[in-house]
């Protein structure tokens, strides 16, 4: 996403109604129609941590304990709690 002025690309009437609301600020304009995409689905973020997430499942249903797969995973308990049970 690129900042563009104002004053270049909207008509003066228009620039002037928005700047009633809003006066040097950054406002984000979505694109028409724009799909909420989730977070983590474009960049595959999503994609990554859901099979850690079930990796750690897995370990868990194998029969190691919660501190061994957060010292294997760098988190802490609570947050390997909180994956296996959900």
């Amino acid at each position: 996403m690129s900042y563009r002025n104002a004053k270049e690309i909207l008509p003066a009437y228009l620039l002037e109604e928005i700047q009633r609301y809003v006066k040097g600020e950054i406002v984000y304009i979505p694109k028409q129609n724009e799909e909420k995409i989730k977070w983590g689905i474009k960049n595959g973020s999503r994609k990554k941590y859901d099979k850690r997430n079930n990796d750690i499942r897995a370990l868990k249903s194998g029969g190691m304990t919660i501190d061994e797969i957060a010292r294997a995973y760098y988190l802490s308990s609570d947050s390997i709690r909180k994956i296996v049970s959900s």
